[in-house]
């Protein structure tokens, strides 16, 4: 078959050529950019290098190709030319996230063996030759994932990273905070990570049962600081998320004083339960400023994530101190207090050269500043009223929410709800052709999201991932699917990719044994109802 026509995401452009270019781990190495540039190339070619040799095998003593890698403007960010000639690959990009696209082509270009830790042959791999040129329909490819109801410590981080890279996503949004745990160090705060980072026990769902086991975990600074270097590397950026004023439980469990006055606080054991809400008043977002503060010192992120959304706010009008506050803006209902509250603390971002990024929820209470990100997980009709005057990244719960399971086969695993099927991701329209110009542009692109309610380990967070997370790729970085037929072609071939990485991914056919629900607590009680799921989301999206 055709190598270049087994890429994924499908490139703008391909062109197989006649001839061979031999690849090994010794091949001579070329690079016109950053340090970070020779890095990711270096750290390409040790993945080539065939296992330690017995004493006396000859190795690769023939070796003249070389690799070329040349960072210049020109070309549209995450943008590339990859040629592959008889005496050497040459890499044109325009910045870090084009030459990870381009080695992640070229990778793919060489056998499934390839993506395994350890095994080149001695006398490196074979290419065939071609050219292809690329780039991506949208800036915006973005995976989240939920570390705060149940923790993924930071070697799943780094290999989700790993993971993104290789379908050519540029942005990880980590949800830092919820009611159930509060996942990052803070200096200036710690009670933050030794209370809010643990819980004593779990219940999956309302009528679920308490395990009796304690469950949590925090990246400190410096951790996070890694992963954002890390991720930057590969051309990926990191969107920390700290979710507020809402779903602070963990943090009001902290800090009783930031929250309702006389109401009980913990760190919440049932996983999709909803809390309290922090005071929108001063003292809190002075608080938040600290924190955030350590964040961004941590990451050197363009892009923070405040949530927004699901708030109680029906205690606010009847707390002095807020209703004080109210009144000193002139403010009547408790939603324009929301917003005010979120707009000073982009207003704090903003200062230091960061855009806020909120769900749509916020956008609904004014809780934006004219350069802020909607993340808009409630339906077309919300999406197309925020990008009327905002930025924003597609996020809808069908078909992103990839936490749902992926058939009504009894055998999946219990989840939160579904089905959202493979071909449902693949049929997703980031910019639906129905809207207007000016409002299509104004979609950076979209992401996927695992939500961890019923995700309590990296196994199952891999099933749930993947192949889905494949048919976004194909979505953000070509268009669209345009074939579903020669799509499907492409990814039994990609498949095999992922096995040789280890990726536990939900077989096409239906699961593994090992990965179903059986007959315990993960046996899946009934039919999805994804129907009912979206006019749920649909009615929530009209409300003011």
């Amino acid at each position: 078959m055709n190598a270049y026509l087994s890429l994924l995401p499908r490139p703008a452009t391909v062109e197989q050529q006649t001839g061979i270019c031999r690849l090994s781990g010794e091949m001579p190495l070329k690079v016109i950019g950053s340090a970070e540039v020779a890095w990711l190339a270096r750290r390409f070619l040790s993945g080539l290098r065939p296992a330690p040799r017995d004493a006396g095998e000859p190795g690769n003593t023939t070796e003249t190709t070389w690799l070329a890698v040349n960072v210049a403007p020109g070309r549209p960010a995450g943008g590339y030319t990859l040629q592959v000639a008889e005496e050497g690959v040459t890499v044109e990009a325009s910045d870090l996230e084009g030459v990870s696209g381009a080695l992640t082509t070229l990778r793919q270009l060489l056998p499934a063996e390839t993506w395994r830790g350890a095994g080149a042959p001695a006398d490196g791999w074979s290419v065939p030759c071609g050219r292809v040129t690329d780039a991506p329909a949208y800036a915006w490819r973005g995976a989240m994932l939920d570390v705060a109801r149940h923790f993924f410590p930071k070697r799943t981080v780094l290999r989700y990273v790993d993971l993104l890279a290789a379908h050519r996503y540029n942005r990880l949004h980590l949800h830092l905070s919820d009611d159930q745990g509060w996942r990052v160090e803070s200096r200036l705060h710690p009670r933050l990570h030794e209370v809010g980072a643990w819980r004593p026990s779990t219940r999956l769902g309302p009528d679920g049962v308490p395990d009796g086991t304690p469950h949590g975990g925090y990246y400190t600074l410096d951790d996070l600081a890694e992963i954002s270097a890390y991720a930057r590397s590969h051309g990926i950026v990191v969107v920390p998320e700290i979710d507020v004023p809402g779903h602070t439980s963990a943090l009001r469990a902290a800090y009783p004083e930031l929250g309702r006055p006389g109401e009980e606080q913990a760190v919440l054991d049932t996983v999709w339960a909803g809390g309290s809400s922090l005071s929108p008043t001063e003292p809190v977002v002075s608080f938040l400023r600290d924190v955030l503060g350590e964040i961004l010192d941590a990451t050197g992120t363009p892009y923070l994530h405040l949530g927004g959304d699901e708030c109680d706010m029906s205690w606010w009008a009847e707390d002095p101190a807020i209703a004080a506050e109210m009144a000193a803006h002139g403010y009547t209902e408790p939603r324009l207090m929301h917003g005010h509250f979120l707009r000073e603390l982009g207003g704090h971002l903003a200062g230091r050269g960061v855009r806020m990024v909120v769900w749509d929820e916020a956008f609904v209470t004014g809780g934006v500043l004219p350069d802020t990100i909607v993340m808009a997980w409630r339906g077309h009709e919300v999406a197309e009223r925020a990008a009327r005057t905002h930025d924003v990244v597609r996020a809808p719960l069908f078909p992103t929410y990839l936490n749902f399971d992926q058939s009504d086969l009894p055998a999946e695993r219990r989840s939160e709800g579904g089905p959202i099927t493979l071909d449902d991701v693949a049929a997703f329209t980031p910019a639906p052709a129905g809207w207007p110009d000016e409002r299509r542009a104004r979609v950076l692109g979209g992401q996927w999201q695992v939500w961890s309610e019923w995700v309590p380990d990296e196994r199952h967070l891999d099933y749930l991932a993947f192949p889905r997370a494949c048919a976004l790729a194909e979505v953000l970085w070509s268009g669209g699917v345009a074939d579903p037929a020669e799509f499907a072609g492409r990814l039994a071939i990609h498949l095999a990719r992922l096995e040789a990485a280890g990726v536990e991914y939900r077989p096409l056919a239906g699961p593994h044994p090992w990965q179903t629900g059986g007959t315990g607590a993960w046996r899946r009680s009934g039919p999805g109802r994804i129907e009912e799921t979206k006019k749920w989301v649909e009615l929530i999206s009209r409300e003011p």
